[in-house]
């Protein structure tokens, strides 16, 4: 007889990075040029700087990290929240690395979901772990939409009293993924106060907020006090360390204390390497500003191009271009007609049903890849 395992995962597509490798595999054996746009794993080089620090960094007696961090890693962050948003965070209380931006969110329902609460909110569309994160922490999921007339701005209006009483957990995630879009201040505080008057955790994903080709994004850190605030950032983006896994969570003093005691049942410790290596990214912006200046010429090149198709474009954070397909597509069959000419996007249902109608680029590509894809674009 084998065993009874957990449903859930029979239930769920496959996701969306694992899709994206498979497709990726089959536009490899063509044996022609390759464009991926799919999956946001940049192709530039991490710094030199931070790879020369996790090398240096490898111990001769390797020792359990602690959940808490170094010292020196939770300053570093602090140090940075103060440079980019004159932010002024204690270290010891209000800041917690995580192994980069999707462990943390993934495991963070099964901390803060109260069962009395069932109700966890996510946008649509979205990054698939939100739903995922819910569902494997027996929460009921909701999804709220992100329209192109409301600038892919959630209504909160639309949420009755009764709804914001039964919820526990709102994620939210500006600049978005993968609409690039960004939110007002006002949209941070209104949330904030729906969340303190009714008691519920704000979860806010800002791993993109340092990736912008206008004003600089703001952090809800900086909407008045953090109380009922959680806000999640990442060194995968903005400093090209994918692979490193690491980031970290600030806010709420007592969530942050809760959040240590219970992840130290969940094995995610930073191994002390990658948090040297993420001391030295955090401590340095320059890297940064030359990365947000690559992506601003690609993303040039691919609007450009779009532009000149008649297809609109979403969007002018994160380092994605969300755009509606061409009359007489759908999001599947106009990424399949790109996939053709090994162009490969991801369609944007994939995110959501508020996806449909969009295919979603992701700027990974090197610039004369860009160009060259944009030569090989079907019309």
């Amino acid at each position: 007889m084998k065993p009874a395992l957990n449903p859930l995962l029979g239930r769920l597509a496959a996701y969306l990075q694992e899709k994206a490798n498979a497709q990726r595999e089959t536009a490899a054996r063509s044996g022609k040029p390759l464009y991926d746009f799919g999956i946001g794993d940049p192709r530039e080089p991490t710094p030199e700087f931070i790879r020369k620090a996790l090398r240096e960094a490898v111990s001769e007696v390797s020792q359990y990290p602690s959940i808490s961090g170094m010292p020196a890693l939770r300053r570093a962050v602090a140090a940075y929240l103060s440079r980019r948003f004159s932010l002024s965070l204690n270290p010891d209380t209000e800041i917690l690395p995580c192994a980069g931006a999707k462990e943390a969110l993934f495991h963070l329902p099964m901390i803060a979901l109260n069962p009395a609460r069932p109700l966890c909110w996510y946008p649509d569309p979205a990054y698939p772990v939100y739903e995922r994160a819910i569902l494997f922490a027996q929460g009921t999921a909701r999804t709220y939409p992100l329209k192109a007339e409301r600038a892919f701005l959630s209504d909160l209006d639309a949420i009755s009293p009764e709804q914001w009483r039964q919820t526990s957990i709102w994620f939210d995630c500006y600049p978005h993924n993968p609409t690039g879009a960004g939110a007002p201040r006002s949209h941070h505080e209104r949330l904030l106060s729906l969340a303190r008057e009714h008691g519920f955790v704000v979860v806010c994903d800002e791993p993109y907020v340092d990736l912008y080709v206008g004003p600089p994004p703001h952090s809800a850190l900086q909407i008045g006090s953090r109380e009922n605030l959680i806000a999640i950032h990442s060194l995968s983006k903005r400093s090209g360390m994918t692979g490193y896994r690491s980031g970290f969570i600030a806010g709420d003093p007592a969530l942050i204390a809760t959040l240590r005691e219970a992840r130290a049942n969940f094995g995610v410790a930073s191994q002390g390497f990658v948090q040297a290596a993420a001391i030295a990214a955090w401590n340095d912006d320059a890297h940064v500003e030359e990365r947000r200046k690559v992506f601003a010429d690609k993303r040039a090149v691919l609007l450009a191009h779009l532009r000149k198709l008649g297809l609109a474009v979403g969007g002018d954070g994160a380092f994605y271009l969300w755009v509606r397909v061409p009359p007489g597509f759908t999001s599947d069959s106009y990424a399949a007609r790109l996939a053709e000419a090994n162009i490969l996007v991801v369609a944007g249902n994939s995110f959501g049903p508020s996806g449909e109608g969009f295919i979603r680029l992701a700027m990974v590509p090197t610039l004369s890849d860009c160009k060259a894809a944009v030569e090989a674009w079907p019309v």
